[in-house]
């Protein structure tokens, strides 16, 4: 019961993977709308196919990660994962050969 009191609390990071097909008109307006109702959801493209998204709490995750259910095109993968601020702080980013910073966690304001 503790720990799931102090999940709810623990700044997460959702990463949106996907492999969605493109071959028809339908198929890739499908795609397409996908990725903008990430957007409009707070999520920003790390990669093509891969969409990130800072969540204040393991509560606020779950919300977002209901609010993709429901996004899900008829075709094709997709798959969440849920890692905590600090896992999130270990990531290496290469651009080439440079090593890149990542981008600072956003300051979020919640009202109650």
């Amino acid at each position: 019961m503790e720990l799931e009191r102090l999940n709810a609390y623990r700044v997460m990071w959702l990463f949106v993977f996907f492999d969605l097909p493109t071959e028809t008109q339908k198929e890739r307006k499908a795609a397409h709308r996908f990725r903008k109702d990430l957007l409009k959801d707070g999520f920003r493209m790390m990669q093509f196919s891969v969409y990130i998204r800072h969540s204040a709490s393991g509560e606020n995750a779950d919300v977002h990660t209901k609010r993709v259910q429901k996004l899900l095109p008829e075709k094709g993968q997709v798959s969440i994962v849920r890692i905590t601020d600090k896992q999130y702080s270990d990531i290496i980013n290469f651009w080439g050969k440079k090593i890149a910073e990542l981008s600072a966690s956003p300051q979020q304001l919640e009202l109650f």
